[in-house]
């Protein structure tokens, strides 16, 4: 076969490859992994089905076995995901792991590949860079964030960068110290945006991804009242607006965003709760795929926050709440198609399918439910 027919049919496969997974979730399959704390009911990553016509999930069956595998985020060519492990020692040293895993596209059972400190103990929150070559990691009880080179093959390298945060704020005993909650890259990759409970800030790194690097931006941070506890962020998808939940004062922050400075300004800050619920914390944000709505867990009313968002200002609107249908509702997600919401409920090792519609943004239950152990994390992919 000469080279020019070699190329072609390299390129007629890639197309193919691509059209299958486009046919695959028009056909209404996705397939959703889930990243759990590790119990005597669970022993590490599951993974099940969801039936877009129909909202129900399949069975979850244990995708690897792996110790509180409690982040997990997929890899944008969907071969490889990457874990942290929520741990305080790793190999003898005062830090948690980050564990990279094979894909297998058929089954959907995933293989370790390899695992690397994450120069941090603690480790809650991991993105994969926008371009596949890094894994960013944020380390609750050490109050740091790293960066790890991906190899070609999926294998993780040490770490080429690691920020230790230093400082405290209000809340002698929430707050006596940095406990970087998540981490997160803005739409272009260029910035990287670490909200640190501790702190009460966001705060804003640029980011290198030829490199690995991360250096201190100027502004170095975005900030929240003081005894808010910033935990997670999600930016909206036009890029211009990003959303943080303040798990310790139970609201949500609107920020504008500049993409050139990397710079966060605060638009207002809005409640979660639809009345004072004593020991409520938020933990997860997430904006739906059309940009009309923001959703916030609520851990204590058990519930998920609804938010229209105004598109033109960055301004939410409280629209309602729906119960999770379980207690303790940590991460959540909604599908690609922006048609349901998987709501995970750690307490009650259940996750519970909730229907969007698209036109108002409120969410009622499917009735479907499906037993996973301490679910912590949820992640779509297309099957192929």
């Amino acid at each position: 076969m000469n080279r020019l027919c070699t190329k072609w049919l390299i390129v007629l496969t890639t197309l193919f490859g691509i059209c299958d997974s486009i046919q695959a979730e028009e056909a209404g399959k996705l397939r959703v992994y889930f990243g759990t704390y590790t119990n005597e009911t669970t022993k590490g990553i599951y993974f099940s089905t969801l039936d877009l016509a129909t909202g129900k999930l399949s069975q979850p069956e244990l995708a690897v076995e792996a110790k509180s595998p409690s982040f997990i985020a997929i890899h944008p060519n969907r071969q490889f995901l990457y874990a942290v492990s929520e741990i305080s020692d790793f190999q003898g040293k005062p830090a948690g792991g980050v564990s990279a895993f094979a894909i297998d596209a058929a089954s959907g059972r995933l293989k370790l590949l390899n695992q690397q400190s994450s120069v941090g103990a603690g480790p809650c929150h991991l993105v994969v860079d926008a371009a596949g070559k890094n894994v960013l990691v944020a380390n609750y009880g050490g109050g740091s964030v790293a960066v790890l080179p991906i190899a070609t093959n999926g294998n993780l390298s040490i770490a080429s960068s690691s920020i230790q945060h230093h400082g405290s704020s209000v809340d002698k005993q929430r707050q006596e110290g940095p406990h970087a909650h998540s981490i997160n890259l803005d739409p272009a990759n260029k910035f990287a945006f670490a909200a640190d409970l501790g702190l009460d800030k966001v705060l804003i790194y640029r980011f290198d991804g030829a490199k690995g690097l991360l250096t201190a931006n100027d502004p170095l941070a975005g900030v929240v009242a003081p005894g808010s506890g910033p935990r997670h962020l999600a930016f909206h998808p036009s890029g211009k607006y990003v959303f943080v939940n303040n798990e310790m004062t139970s609201t949500v922050t609107s920020f504008a965003y500049d993409p050139v400075r990397g710079s966060l300004t605060e638009i207002h800050t809005l409640s979660t709760l639809p009345q004072p619920t004593p020991g409520n914390s938020t933990a997860e944000t997430v904006v739906h795929p059309s940009g009309k709505f923001v959703y916030v867990s609520n851990r204590g009313h058990d519930s998920l926050a609804i938010f229209q968002c105004d598109p033109a200002t960055g301004r939410l609107t409280a629209i309602g709440h729906q119960l999770t249908g379980g207690k303790t509702p940590r991460n959540f997600n909604v599908d690609p198609s922006g048609r349901y919401v998987l709501a995970a409920n750690q307490s009650t090792n259940n996750v519970v399918v909730l229907r969007v519609d698209t036109s108002s943004g409120k969410l009622t239950p499917t009735g479907d439910s499906v037993e996973v152990g301490s679910p912590v994390c949820v992640r779509f992919l297309s099957v192929p």
